[in-house]
């Protein structure tokens, strides 16, 4: 007993050891790893599913449908009527009190309908593919959307990531001018101010450092509910902020073209203008006349005792065959008026796919624009960040040399660190418009 308890617990131990372990991705990993558990995209899948089930629903409505029946009656009072006296050989003008039923019945019944031909059940057949149509375009565009998602989430971990080693780098730096400062400052070689100036410094980077680690945590979390994952779940990324910036560019992507009609966005709005037309085909059915038949089996029994259990109990059976047409003949124009209506909102599904259009060109020389920008704003941000690494090295070798003051070093500094921040954001802000760039061109995912 001792040992299967152990064993337990053993298990146990190594099932919540495995639960923590680590999970690796490199970015185009963790897109796939979203494409399908992420909580979108197993819903955007649910819908198709859904839709599937939509369309087989409509089908079945034009196919043979069975219902049986099964009515017990018990008469608590017989109903009676009154009978001329002389059928029965009586007084003529009297009445006699007489009873047709029995106090217990039963009619079990079994019933096959066939429609043969309705307008809008055609019509529910086409609106049940476009159904189904939106639904996948849907999840497309959900997956599209969900690898924007991932590359900005796993950008914002990279980002923080780097601006945490940055300012802890930049810190040790700090720490040590504040030491040799205060040394300087205690053999009377420079002023407290010096030394002063430069704490207020170092103070403000390690309030940015805590502030940034807080982020970083939550740029974690953020990319774990992007990824499908549970919220507090290690994940270790194995691409860098560098490497990702340098792998996106890619000039060629500004003077490409957009087929607009291979678009996400515009195949979503022509099935919306396919929907509203099927809608107007729909109220037009409805001045169509309805032809359906139908075919019915019944037994009944009847009895002054329960006895339809017994084999004793006589059943008499019945049948029928019929076949209703119904021809709509006039609805004061209600039909019509709402024909009328389906086809106002035709009118304005059409413009809504002209405005698409017009749109998605506009999306893309948006997202040209931003992207282009990002490339030339990336290598500025290098350069600067040169510069300022060679001015602030300069002023720290002025400042021990007693050539420059402690506010021109702190200048120099903060300048430093300002471009170290545009830097990092200049590759995260490459990497971002590019996976924009991608969507404003339906770039296809590759799975």
């Amino acid at each position: 007993m001792k040992n299967t308890i152990l064993i337990i617990f053993s298990l146990l131990f190594s099932m919540s050891i495995n639960a923590q372990e680590s999970i690796s991705l490199s970015l185009e990993q963790a897109i796939d790893y979203a494409l399908k558990n992420s909580y979108a995209s197993i819903n955007a899948s649910r819908d198709i599913d859904a839709a599937k089930k939509k369309k087989w629903e409509t089908t079945t409505m034009g196919l043979p449908q069975i219902s049986a029946k099964i009515d017990y009656t018990q008469w608590l009072k017989e109903q009676l009527i009154l009978i001329p006296s002389e059928f029965f050989g009586g007084e003529p003008g009297g009445f006699s009190e007489v009873s047709f039923v029995t106090k217990h019945n039963m009619n079990a019944t079994a019933t096959l309908n066939q429609l043969i031909f309705d307008g809008s059940y055609l019509v529910g057949l086409q609106s049940a593919k476009v159904y189904l149509q939106i639904s996948e375009n849907a999840k497309e565009k959900t997956e599209l959307a969900i690898r924007e998602a991932v590359i900005n989430a796993y950008g914002n971990v990279l980002l923080s990531e780097e601006s945490v080693l940055i300012l802890k780098k930049n810190i040790t730096t700090l720490e040590k001018n504040v030491k040799e400062t205060n040394e300087i400052y205690l053999n009377g070689l420079a002023e407290e101010e010096s030394v002063e100036q430069l704490k207020i410094t170092l103070s403000s980077i390690k309030s940015q450092l805590s502030r940034t680690k807080k982020l970083n945590d939550l740029a974690y979390k953020m990319l774990n509910i992007t990824l499908g994952i549970e919220i507090n779940s290690p994940v270790t990324l194995t691409d860098t902020l560098n490497k990702l910036a340098q792998e996106n560019i890619h000039l060629e992507l500004l003077s490409s073209n957009l087929n607009i009609e291979n678009h996400i966005d515009f195949k979503i709005a022509k099935n919306n203008e396919r929907a509203n037309e099927l809608l107007v085909q729909l109220e037009q059915s409805k001045a169509l006349p309805t032809l359906s038949s139908f075919l019915n089996f019944g037994y009944a029994g009847f009895g002054q005792n329960f006895d339809f259990l017994k084999k004793e109990q006589k059943w008499f059976d019945s049948s029928l065959l019929g076949v209703s047409l119904e021809i709509p003949i006039f609805s004061s124009l209600a039909r019509s008026s709402r024909t009328q209506q389906a086809k106002i909102g035709l009118d304005k599904a059409k413009t809504d796919l002209t405005e698409t259009q017009q749109k998605l060109i506009l999306q893309l020389e948006k997202a040209k624009t931003e992207y282009n920008y990002s490339l030339e704003e990336f290598e500025t941000s290098k350069q600067n960040l040169d510069l300022a690494e060679r001015i602030e090295n300069k002023q720290q070798i002025k400042f021990f040399e007693g050539i420059s003051t402690s506010f021109e070093l702190s200048e120099s500094q903060r300048q430093l660190y300002t471009m170290q921040q545009n830097y990092l954001q200049a590759m995260f802000n490459i990497i971002l418009n590019k996976a924009i760039l991608d969507n404003a061109l339906n770039t296809p995912i590759n799975n």
